[in-house]
């Protein structure tokens, strides 16, 4: 979901190349409700700024959803404050509009896995600046089990649970039943709300775990 046309043919063309990835539906900020609630796609790809209707305001209404679409923003490196509060609101990472054809095709598969995107060059930006105070991070950090911490740690990491089962050993859907839990005990929504903790609180600098 983009304003400029060009920008939305071109993913849109890159997107088709891929073997495995339907583009069921291209659309401007007014029309975008309108297209997630008619196609429900697994993943949509959302600027974040746009004249009509912005891409947070869209973000809040498919947060919204009784089954929330996974959405992972479209921005422009100068834009971390927007980036910050789409993270916070339940975006599931970000790319930039720059990005690598190949590049763009793995994240949407990795969005779609449930693992988290963001953008190499400008995630060390966003994660600095978007977590909570440390002390606050590390208290709900200490919620945790070692167990629950080493998931949490791949979670930060961008792994999706197929990634973190074959890691630890275990199966996808006793995994994915973790990351439920261990959102429910940090009292977040979402994985990059999940990443974003585990940041602040310093969890991502330990060096133990797997």
């Amino acid at each position: 979901m983009d304003d400029e046309a060009l920008v939305r043919s071109g993913i849109e063309m890159i997107l088709k190349a891929a073997r495995d990835i339907d583009v069921v539906a291209t659309a401007n900020g007014g029309d975008a409700m309108w297209e997630i609630s008619l196609h429900r796609p697994d993943v949509v790809l959302l600027d974040i700024r746009m004249p009509d209707v912005d891409g947070l305001t869209i973000l809040n209404e498919i947060r919204a959803m009784q089954e929330p679409t996974v959405v992972g923003m479209l921005t422009t490196f100068d834009m971390d404050d927007y980036i910050t509060a789409a993270l916070q609101n339940g975006a599931a990472g970000f790319l930039l509009k720059d990005t690598d054809p190949a590049q763009l095709a793995r994240a949407v598969r990795a969005l779609a896995a449930g693992a988290v995107v963001l953008a190499p060059s400008a995630a060390r930006l966003v994660l600095d600046g978007a977590g909570e105070p440390r002390t606050e991070a590390a208290a709900k950090i200490d919620r945790l089990s070692e167990e629950e911490r080493d998931v949490l740690r791949l979670v930060a990491a961008g792994a999706s649970n197929d990634d973190i089962a074959a890691r630890l050993t275990r199966s996808t859907s006793a995994v994915a039943e973790q990351v439920v839990a261990i959102l429910g005990k940090l009292a977040v929504e979402s994985r990059v709300q999940a990443a974003l903790l585990a940041q602040a609180a310093g969890l991502t600098d330990e060096v133990s775990g797997p």
